[in-house]
């Protein structure tokens, strides 16, 4: 029998139209079918590196194709996040975040925003700190903000990039407590602690855990902590606060993937990274680098970026800070 030139290619069209169904199911069900990229927006050495490393070890016995850290750094964690959502949305392509999501944007260092992405993930939050080098005159934060009134734009210090949390609550330290210091930006806190090592810079705002090598071995001094409560390790380093200096900021550290993933994968994803999340050598891990362990979901730690950019944009415009 002859068909047709327009039937025949009508089922033509029809079959491949059937045939897409089954294959799309397959691609689901075996969805991770390779290993999954973990892009970290920071160097080797900083708290988010070590945070990404642990969680992708963790993850290997839920994901048996294995997870990939990758790091691009630059521009605050700019760099890697762009270079995430510049992948195929297939769930392939991972991103740490930190909070940096939200302060960039708002300091229009970031063209984009967690609305561009899928939380699904949090994992950890820390306070920020100053930290000197052992060799530094300034033996207390109060010697430190004595020398910063005396000489203006005189004392140099390390951030892990202009906009970065860090960056931020460095600028909040100085409105509270009258002083005024030359911002010194660098690709993440390893480098930034690198360079105060080097005596290239008089201090560097990070977190206490990043700092927290150099200070175990005698290397480097922590003046301060700009949280509600003293860190349990360094119990002898007063909070701004007791010291008169009203500022509490910190950063916290997660999991996102780009928006339109295929919801297949987002739900693998979460459904995964709520058990990761909670294994108990993740957790250990984290603690014995003296980070601090926080656990949230996807809905929540959404929630928790929607809460921070109302939050940070009122203190950005209460510090003037554009």
């Amino acid at each position: 029998m002859i068909y047709p030139r327009r039937a025949l290619l009508g089922s033509l069209l029809a079959c491949a139209g059937l045939a897409t169904i089954p294959a799309l199911a397959v691609a689901a069900d075996n969805y991770p079918a390779q290993p999954i990229t973990l892009v970290v927006p920071f160097q080797p050495g900083g708290g988010t590196d070590a945070v990404a490393r642990s969680f992708a070890k963790a993850a290997e016995k839920h994901f048996p194709k294995g997870m990939i850290v990758l790091n691009k750094s630059g521009a605050g964690g700019a760099v890697g996040w762009k270079y995430v959502l510049n992948q195929k949305p297939d769930g392939y392509t991972l991103a740490v975040v930190t909070g940096e999501f939200v302060t960039l944007p708002l300091l229009n260092l970031f063209d984009r925003s967690y609305k561009d992405f899928t939380p699904l993930v949090q994992l950890n939050a820390d306070p920020t700190t100053l930290v000197v080098h052992n060799d530094s005159p300034y033996k207390s934060v109060e010697e430190f903000v004595a020398a910063a009134k005396k000489n203006p734009d005189g004392m140099n210090v390390g951030t892990p990039g202009t906009g970065a949390v860090y960056d931020v609550a460095l600028s909040a330290f100085e409105v509270k407590s009258g002083t005024k210091v030359t911002h010194v930006p660098y690709p993440g806190s390893g480098p930034s602690l690198l360079a105060l090592l080097g005596k290239q810079v008089d201090a560097v705002a990070t977190s206490p855990a990043e700092a927290a090598e150099y200070v175990r071995s005698g290397k480097m001094r922590l003046l301060v902590v700009m949280s509600d409560e003293r860190v349990p390790e360094f119990k002898d380093v007063p909070t701004a606060k007791e010291a008169g200096i009203d500022v509490s900021y910190g950063t916290w550290r997660g999991v996102a993937g780009p928006k339109n993933m295929p919801a297949e994968a987002v739900q693998v994803l979460k459904a995964a990274f709520e058990k990761v999340a909670q294994d108990p050598e993740l957790i250990k891990s984290i603690k014995q680098q003296n980070l601090g362990y926080v656990y949230a979901d996807g809905t929540a730690f959404e929630q928790k970026m929607a809460n921070e950019t109302e939050g940070y944009s009122k203190v950005l415009q209460e510090l003037g800070i554009k």
